[in-house]
């Protein structure tokens, strides 16, 4: 598709509005993997509790994601958007003004952080209602690329930290964020389209499907993976290597930004050889990649390792997303909220898990061993149901399964 054809359709101020949203909030979603370091010093924190402490916004806004549907259904995406935003520049504005003075003050925060992470929920509906079905998958890959945010706060966060104080991070994330609203609160616009108001019930009904347990499983293997070391690289390069907090936000820049950027190469890789063959591939690839991390003793390679499962896992995210609209295309709205939360809640997991093998074996080995045995296990599941799948409603889709 020509760009042309992306300017001359839809509004690509909204299209390029929900971006700059998604991309600040996924920045913000996770910056206390990236300050964890410094935020652990100051409080004392043993590793079990930086571990919930970077685990804790993941899990809120795993939740989150199913209540700003909701909302975005009845007040509109942009109210729900600049609702969110508010809320989150308040918990920014609460950290560098009165500062997080023991451990209960970072688990606040990440709960109100939550709400960032949710903007999946809303950035991604907005900007997809202004363009024709042939346009969904361009829309949606642009604006879902908001999600390099995480590898921003890996790069910058720690920087900003040593030179003047983790407290000061906050304060300085209000300069984007301030900008952020006001862009989005002037150029973005709700689509004049009738939208079917989603409830509860409507989640709860396709949870009595069996396929819609198995895609939020695969999620929270592939996204809950992705995002789950995304949160505590930092932490884990500075634990295992004591490599300074600066140099391990580097690390964690890299491996972070191989998962969000091959993300669209994993659906491509769907689209080409099916889904099931690619997500087979991919979580092979990423179980791999985490016991041999658990392994290696060596910097370089154990980095080098962790490259290969962000991206291996980064492109399962696209494979998922590339089978999802095949299975539940009537319902993808609703869907998608279903297997965002899911892969929340396997990114706070692994974060949590990590931080509790290191506190209780003096080694991340345990729970990367655990979470490796969870790519194998999606494999497992593929292998029951490929089958059904395809002579079912994988017989009748455009697309190979």
């Amino acid at each position: 598709m020509k760009l042309s054809a992306l300017k001359n359709s839809g509004h690509w101020p909204t299209l390029l509005t929900a971006f700059l949203y998604f991309d600040f909030s996924f920045m913000v979603w996770t910056i206390l993997g990236p300050l964890g370091v410094q935020i652990g010093e100051a409080l004392h924190l043993s590793p079990g509790q930086k571990g919930l402490m970077v685990a804790m916004p993941i899990l809120s806004g795993a939740i989150l994601r199913i209540a700003l549907g909701l909302l975005v259904d009845r007040i509109g995406a942009k109210n729900t958007g600049l609702i969110a935003q508010c809320i989150v520049i308040a918990a920014l504005l609460f950290a560098w003004i009165v500062g997080l003075k023991n451990y209960e003050a970072t688990l606040f925060m990440g709960l109100l952080l939550g709400f960032a992470g949710a903007s999946f929920a809303v950035a991604l509906p907005q900007a997809g209602r202004w363009y024709p079905p042939n346009m969904q998958g361009v829309v949606m890959g642009l604006a879902g690329a908001g999600n390099v945010g995480t590898v921003l706060d890996a790069l910058f966060a720690p920087r900003l930290a040593a030179a003047f104080g983790w407290r000061n991070v906050f304060g300085l994330a209000l300069i984007p964020a301030v900008l952020v609203l006001v862009v989005y609160l002037i150029f973005s616009r709700e689509a004049k389209v009738e939208v079917k108001h989603k409830k509860l019930g409507d989640y709860l009904h396709l949870l009595k499907q069996a396929d819609a347990h198995w895609f939020c499983f695969y999620y929270t293997v592939s996204f809950g993976g992705f995002v789950g070391l995304a949160s505590t690289y930092v932490l884990y390069f500075k634990s295992e290597f004591a490599v300074p907090a600066v140099h391990a936000g580097d690390f964690a820049a890299v491996c972070t930004c191989a998962g969000a950027l091959l993300r669209p190469l994993g659906g491509a890789v769907a689209d080409r050889i099916g889904g099931i063959r690619a997500l087979y591939r991919f979580y092979v690839v990423a179980g791999l990649a985490l016991v041999a991390a658990g392994m290696a003793h060596s910097l370089y390679l154990n980095f080098a390792i962790f490259l290969v499962a962000s991206g291996a896992l980064g492109m399962a995210n696209g494979a998922v997303f590339q089978l999802l609209p095949q299975r539940f295309g009537k319902d993808i709205g609703v869907m998608t909220g279903l297997v965002g939360a899911g892969g929340g809640i396997g990114g706070f997991y692994l974060a949590s898990s990590l931080g509790f093998s290191k506190g209780l074996t003096g080694s991340y080995f345990a729970g990367l061993l655990i979470f490796s045995a969870l790519c194998f296990l999606a494999i497992v599941g593929l292998g029951l149901v490929k089958t059904r799948w395809r002579t079912t409603w994988g017989a009748l889709a455009n697309a190979r399964i």
